[in-house]
């Protein structure tokens, strides 16, 4: 520590060096808070997913139904223990630019399959007695001002009621979560409004858009899977099961392997910084080489002139990669950019960690071949460059 006032010094012998890789190493990380937090977003689904949790699909897309009467049959198989069902709704609130996931579900089976989905008692209560009630997630509720009790109008495109008008739902409830990442943008309200309103319609009478049940042993998914599947063969709607994680990871890769994609662009922004930065610190130690061999020449040994560089380009990994984690996680704090596209927007702790330990990779990195060839310096040769 009793060097930092000399690192200082050589810091600011060309301030305005210093002052721009500063500045490029806090972009950098400015950028990688960003992107990480966007791949938390895209992968959310994929680490929420329960292990024991299995979704049934029809075989030919999500978009096909699949007949109520399913359910009974998938219930009676072996080490089934729970099951429920969803319909995609596809509604939006007052313009299409308000648009949100909604689902019609079979409430009580739903929130126990998810208990991640927490609902003060009262309001499950009276939630599950209003067949023309809805639960909301909290950060939508905040977004559109919804209160419980309020009425609320929402258009569907897929599902029109039969004569024109917009569904009204009453906000039964409004769902929180304790768990880290848990999307709380969602609606769910009753599948029975649903499937009663539209009982004159075949289409859309008697159908879910796709099941999920709980097994009592996750290492028997894939047999039980295959036996689902089996079960239905041959029919008008045959049946693809897999684990909730396979199927929400197969989802979100429909848009392309986005965690992929960002590591990669961060990849590339910390190669760039870690030429940068290594070329600035290599010219800041040729300007120097005279001072180091004076230093040597009052007994500085090998390692100290190493550990000296190396303090030096540490130094400005922290001061621009720490301040740049730093404004990454305020601005990340403040919530979702997009306004509703990203369901889940944080900065991952385990991506803060990875974050604190590429500033020290960083750090270590422009500055080892440098201090490595200024400790192996001859004081002769290096007095020489004076003149």
């Amino acid at each position: 520590m009793k060097f930092l006032p000399l690192v200082f010094r050589n810091l600011m012998r060309r301030k305005i060096r210093t002052i721009f890789t500063v500045l490029s190493i806090m972009i950098a990380f400015i950028l990688f808070g960003a992107l990480m937090a966007i791949r938390a977003a895209f992968s959310m689904g994929v680490e929420m997913a329960g292990a024991d949790r299995l979704m049934v699909i029809h075989k030919v897309s999500l978009i096909q139904p699949l007949p109520i009467s399913y359910a009974g049959r998938i219930r009676s198989a072996d080490g089934v223990t729970d099951l429920t069902h969803a319909n995609w709704f596809g509604a939006y609130y007052q313009n299409p630019n308000s648009f949100f996931a909604n689902f019609a579900v079979e409430p009580e089976s739903w929130l126990r399959m998810y208990p991640e989905f927490e609902i003060p008692e009262e309001q499950k209560k009276t939630w599950l007695a209003n067949r023309t009630g809805a639960v909301v997630g909290a950060d939508t509720a905040r977004k559109f001002n919804w209160k419980v009790g309020d009425r609320v109008p929402l258009i569907s495109p897929i599902y029109r009621k039969p004569d024109g008008s917009p569904w009204e739902f009453t906000i039964d409830g409004i769902y929180d979560s304790s768990t880290v990442g848990v999307d709380k943008t969602q609606l769910f309200f009753h599948y029975e409004y649903l499937n009663q309103t539209l009982r004159n319609e075949s289409v859309f009478r008697d159908v879910v858009g796709w099941y999920v049940f709980r097994v009592a042993d996750p290492s028997r998914s894939d047999q039980l899977a295959k036996e689902i599947d089996a079960m239905f063969a041959n029919s008008p709607s045959e049946t693809k099961t897999a684990t909730e994680k396979a199927f929400v990871s197969d989802f979100a890769k429909q848009v392309g392997d986005i965690g992929a994609i960002m590591m990669a662009i961060t990849a590339i922004v910390m190669a760039f910084i870690l030429f940068v930065a290594g070329n600035a610190m290599a010219q800041s130690v040729r300007e120097r080489i005279n001072e180091l061999g004076v230093l040597k020449t009052l007994g500085f040994r090998d390692g100290r002139i190493l550990g000296l560089v190396l303090l030096e380009s540490c130094t400005i990994a922290v001061l621009g990669g720490g301040t740049g984690l730093l404004i990454a996680w305020a601005i990340i704090a403040q919530g979702d950019p997009t306004n509703g596209l990203l369901p889940v927007f944080h900065l991952p702790g385990r991506d803060l960690a990875f974050g604190i330990a590429l500033v020290a990779v960083l750090g270590l990195g422009t500055g080892l071949l440098p201090a490595y060839q200024a400790s192996r310096l001859k004081i002769v040769d290096a007095l020489r460059r004076t003149g």
